[in-house]
């Protein structure tokens, strides 16, 4: 059987097209909210995303490791999205990492299609562009790349072009790796957990995937009308996200919309709901969105930090649970919950947990 390929938007955007397929145009109340992302940027009024210094997660002073936990933790519980600073992974590794990336879709459209993925049949590791989810058929501005990074035994497919893109991407898992054990020891701690608690309740080191997507937002003839990915929570316990820093990354917050300022040498984090559930709603997934422009390719490269599909069940911690705070989530698996994500997608806006 054929493999059911969509239209590329690069495509799309490249043909020179002046406005966009109907399937892209986005409903009346989102494009509402929808505005110039670059003017967006530029806006000081209103709460702004927060930025955390690392340095201290790798200091023996105890009390620069406490200082840095709890603006950390306060992060996490506020917003459920950071910008990192003194991650300690080196900003020349990230470099090669993005090069790899950018020169994976720098190339001739057939040399991409040989990684071309089959969602139809339910693979969506490999090069794709999103296949419509929801009854009024509406597509992203975005083609992407998808693929397992972490652990080395479970990768499956990898790109042998660009020649440094097995290389640098290797070694940023590993050394994400170590970074999200360390950020899963200071929310455990945070919870009043012992530290290696979140760790194990999410898979160890044996059973945490990382799994990669290298996002591609093509210029937009209409970017008013369109999104580069819709409104959504990230399934994962953790998120870490590099780009190119062209803004469109915005952020649900106090009933708007907030766009991410572009900070040099940073990572962004995202809680994803696997956290927010282990800790009964205490650290936030927090509602995002991307927005595209006519004027400049964004690229953004996204690690999700997943719990096996089958294997641990999804519950509130016993300890986060009291008589004042009852459990705000039923237990499922991992796959349990993307189905049931899924599923609400289906009948409303998605925005449940």
């Amino acid at each position: 059987m054929a493999k059911v390929v969509n239209p590329r938007v690069e495509i799309l955007s490249s043909n020179g097209i002046e406005s966009i397929p109907k399937e892209y145009v986005r409903p009346q109340e989102e494009l509402e909210s929808i505005r110039d992302v670059f003017e967006e940027e530029k806006c000081d009024e209103g709460p702004q995303l927060p930025t955390v210094d690392l340095q201290g997660l790798y200091s023996r002073d105890e009390k620069f490791r406490e200082k840095c936990h709890e603006e950390l933790i306060k992060a996490a519980k506020e917003w459920g999205v950071m910008h990192l600073i003194n991650h300690g992974i080196p900003n020349e590794l990230i470099d090669r990492v993005k090069m790899a990336g950018k020169g994976f879709f720098d190339q001739p459209a057939e040399e991409k299609e040989k990684y071309a993925n089959d969602q139809a049949s339910g693979n969506v590791q490999g090069y794709g562009s999103k296949l419509a989810n929801n009854a009024s058929g509406q597509l992203e501005w975005q083609d992407y790349f998808f693929h397992c990074i972490y652990p080395e035994e479970k990768r499956d497919i990898w790109p042998k072009t660009p020649t440094d893109y097995s290389p640098a991407t290797s070694e940023y898992a590993k050394q994400l790796r170590g970074l999200t054990s360390r950020i899963l020891s200071a929310l455990s701690l945070g919870l009043g957990l012992e530290q290696e608690r979140l760790e194990k309740e999410v898979g160890g080191m044996e059973d945490l995937l990382l799994q990669f997507k290298i996002n591609y937002y093509p210029k937009c003839p209409q970017p008013e009308l369109a999104l580069g990915v819709e409104a959504h929570t990230d399934v994962s316990a953790l998120t870490f996200i590099l780009h190119n820093m062209v803004p469109g990354l915005q952020l649900f917050c106090e009933g708007k919309w907030v766009t991410e300022k572009c900070v040099p040498n940073s990572i962004i984090m995202h809680i994803g709901d696997t956290i927010e559930i282990l800790s009964n709603g205490k650290y936030k997934s927090a509602l995002h969105r991307g927005l595209v422009n006519k004027e400049k390719v964004r690229i953004s490269w996204a690690v999700f930090c997943e719990p096996p599909k089958e294997k641990i069940v999804l519950k509130p911690l016993p300890e986060t649970v009291s008589e004042a705070e009852p459990p705000r989530f039923p237990p499922r698996t991992f796959a349990q919950h993307i189905m049931h994500k899924l599923f609400r997608k289906s009948e409303d806006s998605g925005e449940e947990k």
